[in-house]
């Protein structure tokens, strides 16, 4: 179950949530930074950003970019289930680690595409056109990528960390602060990979079960099961097309309304 809450284009606006912590938003920084650099009563022209300082910001946020990449799109349970896949499989190395994390990228960016023409329509392009100031844009594009992953969440995960944040009960998705919402999206995502993993463990296990039990009766005990049901597993997911049947499974488990 997901969270049926109104996202921040259906709702109206609403007071800011109180009780419990209150950090500081995405736009909070920005000003912050803003003011730090821009003109000041020492200086009334202002400070341009130096070199160093924008070389720092822009390698900060590229350090940031693969733990965003992670917990706060689809990667994550995408890369999970088909490590689930290769584990099940019993193909040790095949597919390489390579290949399966360059195929979670790609399917992540399949199954953000929706999100991401959101954040380009609704943030980047107006900021582009001078109609949108940057701190906006960044709001902005923050409300559409909390939007996807509280689609994603489970109720009670949302629920069990909004309590343990002690803040208000959100009413809208736009309400649901940062901090809560990324680990809850987390923790459910983990969640959802595990069980669609073990769903996926039963076939080949049926597979190891029955071949064992050949080999027992044949009075084979000392030939290793595993070495027998590998190709079994193999024809049998050749067969039923298993890498369209995954991908497929993976990119409509996601909630996008």
């Amino acid at each position: 179950m997901v969270l049926t809450l109104p996202t921040a284009a259906q709702a109206t606006p609403a007071a800011p949530t109180t009780g419990g912590p209150a950090l500081p938003e995405v736009g909070d920084v920005l000003k912050a930074i803003d003011k730090a650099t821009g003109p000041d009563k020492a200086n009334p022209k202002g400070s341009e950003w130096s070199a160093p300082v924008k070389t720092a910001i822009v390698f900060t946020f590229l350090a940031l970019l693969p733990t965003m990449l992670v917990m706060m799109t689809s990667f994550t349970r995408i890369v999970i289930v088909l490590g689930f896949v290769r584990r099940a499989l019993t193909t040790q190395s095949i597919p390489p680690t390579i290949a399966i994390v360059g195929l979670a990228m790609f399917l992540t960016f399949f199954t953000m595409a929706p999100t991401f023409g959101k954040i380009k329509a609704e943030a980047l392009d107006p900021y582009l056109k001078d109609k949108l100031a940057f701190d906006g844009a960044i709001g902005r594009s923050n409300d559409l990528l909390k939007d996807f992953m509280i689609r994603q969440t489970r109720t009670s995960d949302l629920e069990f960390f909004v309590d343990l944040a002690g803040v208000a009960a959100p009413k809208t998705s736009a309400e649901v602060p940062s901090f809560v919402a990324i680990p809850a999206f987390a923790i459910s995502e983990f969640r959802t990979a595990f069980e669609m993993g073990c769903l996926l463990f039963i076939p080949f296990l049926l597979v190891d079960l029955v071949i064992s039990s050949i080999l027992l009766s044949a009075g084979m005990m000392m030939l290793p099961p595993a070495m027998i049901s590998l190709p079994f597993k193999i024809i049998l997911f050749v067969l039923v097309d298993g890498w369209r049947l995954l991908a497929q499974t993976l990119v409509q488990s996601f909630t996008y309304s």
